[in-house]
């Protein structure tokens, strides 16, 4: 499977089944190259539309099964949520 083909899969989060939206980007190890987390961006500043302040990091331990147009996960949103480093 490419990234690209992950990018275009919308990410749902099956605790509450809310949409986090799509994979922006991946984290891998250097060492192994296993994939180690998905990036979906978070909620944003600005009404949610502009600017997003912080990203869900999800481990890849907690997807559940990735689809031909979704990617399930487990995670607690609060835990997942990460702020953006600001440069």
């Amino acid at each position: 499977m490419r990234f690209s083909d992950l990018k275009q899969r919308e990410v749902i989060n099956c605790k509450d089944c809310k949409r986090l939206g799509f994979v922006s980007d991946i984290v891998f190890d250097t060492c192994t190259g296993k994939l180690e987390a998905l990036v979906v961006p978070g909620p944003g500043k600005f009404f949610g539309c502009f600017c997003p302040a912080s990203e869900y990091v999800i481990r890849f331990c907690h997807i559940v099964r990735i689809g031909p147009d979704i990617i399930l996960v487990d995670i607690d949103l609060v835990e997942a949520l990460e702020k953006k480093k600001e440069h």
